[in-house]
């Protein structure tokens, strides 16, 4: 079975999505890589950490919704009670002395306060003139130092609090570090992470917690590699194995799943284990396998093989990002990736590798493709999302469509996939009727309806800028520019925006984080402009020379 899949039998009238559906081939035409399908082998730590019972959830158990909380201190300190085989004590203790605070955290839990207060060793001693805080967020330094302490470490003894983090990374707990307010998810993540890291007695805390009958004695330790998600400043989120070394995707791989052999496979070592514990928010079903040619397996997500760099030497690294310009970070949040192959050169793709198109009919914030046309050619709609650094993110944004509906756009053209793509690698839209073909992001810069369509020669000559929407604002000062330039504005707030003339010169939609929205202006002088939902302190001027 392919991993590009076939395409929905029938589609809805401006379809905003095209929506796989998976294809079967015959074994003639069954390609040498075989995708699979990760399953049982790949955990989440919400689902680890369920299985093992170090997280109970609420009353619809260890579900999404309970993962995304946030996590607050009693609820922290009791999950750490139950590490420690204390929980049944705690929740039965008769002491009355507690928390100046205690009736905030609810009846059934006030014992448990009231136990903390009396037993400071667990690591839970209050925030002051006799407060618990109950219900306020929890660190990650915070955390750390509780299960530090569970390890059999002492703060103010074997490590200083202002050093928690630190010390933790030394001992494998590292993950989380640096976050100031835990959901449960990151607390799933810190417990099932804590699992392997040694106690001060030398054995791990897995098998610490199944001698004192914390974990059944049945369980087994989650095997693996480990995925995570680690931030870098220019690169934003991106895929990480348990080292904390970069994964990076590879262009040629959206043709060729065999692409990387040999010195290639020296250079760029496969992501290979039996299995995999990713992070709660991630998606199971995003991480497949694939058998190679040669019979070696390697993960894959969201259809991409993950490689490591030979070149990064430490965690952090991403030495290989943006190699050859087809080597790049694997990061979950692509709205498009660049495929690669011996006839097309470089194309843009989905965030799956499915290949993307321009109609040479469109003119720039305009499709013509309607009706029996966006049937066989449906629109690519995606919302905000990272794009390879080898290319300039201002490029994409949307365009709206004579229905209302959004569409993604390259450089103010519309961007659509080809029906008849069934499987990895297709590009059977290339040269359809001499109007379809492929965007070669080095190359691409308009289409013959949109040269034709262009304005006046003066208009022609101009430059094109850009006014990035950030923080609530246009920028600072006023641009300036020569007439018949083209202006991109690009928000880039999560809040929605737009630019509206004073002298109703031009008007734009509202646009989401990650839109677009091009303006010409051909004749000299001065427009003020403001946002419309902001108009009393977010406002602009552009100078036409």
């Amino acid at each position: 079975m392919n991993r590009f899949g076939k395409f929905m039998s029938a589609l809805s009238l401006g379809a905003m999505l095209l929506v796989p559906m998976l294809a079967s081939a015959s074994a003639e035409e069954a390609p040498a890589a075989q995708v699979q399908p990760g399953g049982s082998a790949v955990k989440t730590d919400g689902q680890t950490a369920a299985e093992l019972g170090l997280l109970i959830g609420d009353g619809g158990g260890v579900s999404a919704e309970y993962l995304s909380k946030g996590t607050t201190r009693i609820q922290a300190a009791i999950i750490s009670l139950r590490l420690q085989g204390k929980l049944d004590a705690a929740q039965t203790y008769a002491g009355t002395d507690n928390f100046a605070d205690a009736n905030l955290a609810g009846t059934t839990n006030r014992p448990i306060l009231a136990y903390l207060h009396g037993n400071p060793q667990y690591g839970w001693m209050g925030e002051g003139a006799n407060r618990f805080n109950p219900l306020a967020p929890v660190s990650s330094q915070q955390l750390y130092k509780v299960l530090l302490e569970t390890l059999g470490y002492r703060s103010n003894t074997d490590f200083a609090y202002k050093d928690t983090e630190s010390f933790a990374s030394g001992k494998g707990l590292a993950l989380i570090a640096g976050t100031p307010a835990l959901t449960n998810a990151h607390m799933a993540t810190a417990l099932v992470e804590s699992l392997s890291a040694s106690t001060a007695m030398g054995h791990s805390l897995f098998d610490m917690l199944q001698e004192e009958g914390v974990i059944s004695a049945s369980a087994k330790l989650p095997a693996g590699e480990r995925i995570s998600l680690r931030q870098d400043a220019k690169l934003g989120t991106y895929l990480a194995d348990g080292h904390g070394r970069t994964l990076y995707f590879f262009s040629n791989d959206a043709n060729n799943l065999d692409a990387c052999q040999d010195q290639c496979v020296a250079n760029w070592p496969l992501l290979s284990a039996d299995a995999l514990q990713i992070p709660p928010g991630m998606n199971a079903a995003d991480f497949t396998v694939v058998t190679h040619a040669n019979g070696k397996k390697q993960w894959m997500y969201k259809g991409w093989p993950l490689y490591l760099f030979i070149k990064d030497a430490k965690p952090g690294d991403t030495l290989g990002e943006g190699v050859g310009g087809v080597w790049f970070a694997a990061k979950p949040d692509y709205r498009v990736m660049i495929g690669k192959n011996a006839e097309l050169g470089s194309y843009l793709t989905d965030s799956q590798g499915r290949t993307l198109y321009y109609f040479d009919k469109d003119t720039p914030q305009k499709s013509v493709c309607t009706e029996s046309c966006l049937a066989n050619w449906p629109a690519y709609g995606t919302g905000a999302g990272s794009v390879p650094s080898t290319l300039n993110a201002a490029d994409f944004g949307t365009i709206t469509r004579p229905d209302g509906s959004k569409q993604a756009a390259y450089k103010g053209y519309a961007l659509y996939y080809f029906i008849k793509d069934v499987k990895q690698g297709d590009a059977t839209g290339q040269n359809v009727n001499q109007v379809w073909f492929v965007v070669d992001p080095a190359k691409f810069s308009g289409t013959s309806a949109g040269a034709a369509a262009a304005p006046a020669p003066s208009a022609q000559n101009g430059k094109t800028y850009h006014i990035d929407i950030k923080d609530y604002s246009f920028g600072s000062g006023p641009l300036t520019v020569e007439a018949g330039s083209t202006i991109v504005f690009t928000n880039y707030d999560d809040m929605k925006h737009n630019a509206v003339a004073v002298d109703g010169s031009f008007s734009g939609p509202l646009l989401a984080k990650g839109e677009t929205f091009t303006i010409q202006l051909d004749k000299p002088g001065t427009y003020d402009y403001y946002c419309q939902p902001h108009k009393s302190f977010m406002t602009g001027q552009i100078i036409v020379k």
